[in-house]
């Protein structure tokens, strides 16, 4: 009877220990959250800048990729972004530079996003120290969209930044 008490006992912690496990896997994200950005993209926004972004297939465990910013013709900024997985989950990393790759972050700093959620081609990613998200969302096979979040009163709003479509 002990022997049954310690196994029933052995099963519940495992079960409990495995709960929690995954719950914390969950919030950490992984790269497989951010497959659906992959492709050529393109946007035109509002004031007549053209965006232009592609992001590789996923390596191992990162995605890299890279916009350029146009206004009349001329390169205005480039963006690299890399989402590498790290031992405290999913973070998104963006460096900027001006035209002739003059860099806008010191030389060992960048922007740096750590995952927050993700559900099908949908994914959020914090701003670390501030009070800003970044959305990625794919809204069809042919359409990408960035967006800013800002925190009004208890909830996100989520503003589109860019509405990329696929080049083809």
């Amino acid at each position: 009877m002990k022997h049954l008490y310690t196994l029933i006992l052995l099963l519940f912690v495992n079960g409990f220990t495995a709960k929690i496990y995954a719950q914390a896997q969950q919030n950490t994200g992984s790269v497989a959250d951010v497959a659906f950005i992959q492709g050529h993209w393109k946007a035109t926004t509002a004031q007549g800048q053209t965006i232009e972004g592609v992001w590789l297939q996923p390596e191992g465990e990162n995605i890299l990729g890279f916009m350029r910013m146009m206004k009349s013709g001329k390169a205005d900024l480039y963006e690299i972004l890399a989402y590498e997985q790290s031992e405290k989950g999913l973070v998104s990393m963006v460096k900027h530079f001006k035209p002739g790759l003059l860099g806008l972050e010191e030389k060992d700093k960048q922007d740096r996003y750590h995952f927050v959620e993700a559900s099908k081609d949908r994914a959020i990613f914090q701003k670390e120290g501030e009070s800003l998200q970044i959305l990625y969302e794919k809204r069809s096979p042919n359409q990408f969209v960035i967006a800013r979040g800002t925190k009004e009163g208890d909830k996100w709003k989520f503003t589109d930044l860019f509405v990329f479509n696929r080049v083809k």
